[in-house]
């Protein structure tokens, strides 16, 4: 079990913790119409990338993800390795019933759209590794067991992603006398992207505590340190969220209904993912903390890198694309959302788990 959860009331909160889905649809408006007003700035934005994605994206993810993996007590991951009903289930629920059920909702919901049908087969099949640690965190989950997770789905990010995306363009439609689409995914572009959006920060927040408790001793680490470094994983969140969105503001805003459309199987999936993680971690007896850790990596998508293939194989101005870009547009919103029903769900299910979180807001980001 992991250490309780601190108790925390809203005045305790800070103001960006306090009004955190404010900053977010606030953040996501100020992208959209950065995009719309300034002609030429998504092409600047997008000039210099890193991993197949734009520079000042990843700057704010590797912000983002840095803070987050500095508060992991490495030298615990080992009891979450030994948790086999935990990682069996994340393994089930990311890599056989997330792609599927992308793929059955794709071909349900847009059978008239085979652009944006593909594009969304591409995002259920690209897994959670960066903003989930947020969610998760603010979920008062369980900080290990998402280290833990988030680097098992990059390993298989890297090896399955490609024979995957085959298999659900390929081989299952036409299994099912469906059309099937040609993609050819580059696993040199998927490598980079994992190593540099999860191995980056990870080595820094492990070199981090490494040197901080070796130096400092954990007390100072945990109660002087991370304070101070904490409040930049929302400031490299909410960076993110503007810079992508402003990316794509013409995208989003000049095709309202087809986003729409789109909106559809993502709210439809998101919903069922979480839903059946939390009932599976509940029904297994996990314990709040890895009950929402295992329910926010199961929902969660890596649309940086869905995007990025995406726009590689198909191109920039594509279906598939905008398919990629709509995905955030949905998810940041929906998963601020599901942090709240997950502080619910421990409140009301998890009574005297030393892990439920004992306050209606979401745990502050020191």
């Amino acid at each position: 079990m992991t250490a309780p959860a601190t108790a925390l009331t809203p005045g305790r909160l800070s103001t960006l913790d306090r009004f955190l889905p404010v900053w977010i649809v606030a953040a996501m408006l100020v992208g959209l119409m950065l995009g719309r007003a300034v002609d030429g700035l998504d092409d600047a934005l997008d000039s210099v990338q890193i991993g197949g994605v734009s520079l000042p994206i990843a700057i704010g993810l590797l912000l983002m993800m840095y803070p987050v993996l500095a508060k992991v007590r490495y030298t615990e991951t080992r009891r979450v390795t030994d948790d086999r009903p935990l990682l069996v289930s994340s393994l089930v629920l990311n890599w056989l019933v997330g792609p599927a059920l992308m793929f059955a909702l794709a071909w349900l919901m847009l059978p008239d759209l085979p652009e944006y049908r593909t594009g969304l087969i591409i995002v259920g099949l690209a897994r959670c590794i960066a903003m989930v640690l947020i969610w998760n965190d603010l979920s008062c989950g369980d900080r290990e067991a998402a280290a833990v997770l988030v680097a098992i789905n990059s390993m298989f990010q890297i090896v399955a992603f490609a024979g995957l995306g085959w298999f659900y363009l390929q081989v299952l439609p036409g299994w099912l006398g469906l059309p099937t689409t040609s993609a050819d995914f580059s696993f040199v572009a998927i490598a980079v992207s994992v190593l540099v959006f999860l191995g980056i920060p990870l080595l820094a927040g492990y070199l981090t505590r490494t040197i901080g408790e070796r130096t400092r001793g954990r007390d100072w680490y945990e109660t002087r340190f991370l304070p101070r470094i904490g409040p930049v994983a929302l400031y490299g969140l909410l960076f993110t969220i503007v810079v992508l969105f402003a990316l794509q503001g013409d995208a989003i805003t000049g095709n309202p209904w087809d986003v729409a459309r789109i909106a559809l199987p993502l709210l439809a999936y998101f919903a069922v993912m979480f839903a059946g993680g939390f009932a599976l971690g509940y029904r297994l007896k996990l314990g709040y903390a890895k009950t929402a850790t295992l329910a926010f990596t199961a929902t969660g998508n890596n649309f940086e890198l869905a995007i990025a293939v995406a726009i590689g194989t198909f191109g920039v101005t594509s279906g598939q694309a905008l398919a990629g870009v709509v995905g955030p547009l949905i998810e940041v919103p929906v998963l601020v959302g599901f942090v709240y029903v997950a502080l619910w769900l421990g409140r009301r299910f998890f009574a005297g788990d030393p892990t439920a979180p004992t306050a209606p807001a979401p745990r502050e980001i020191p």
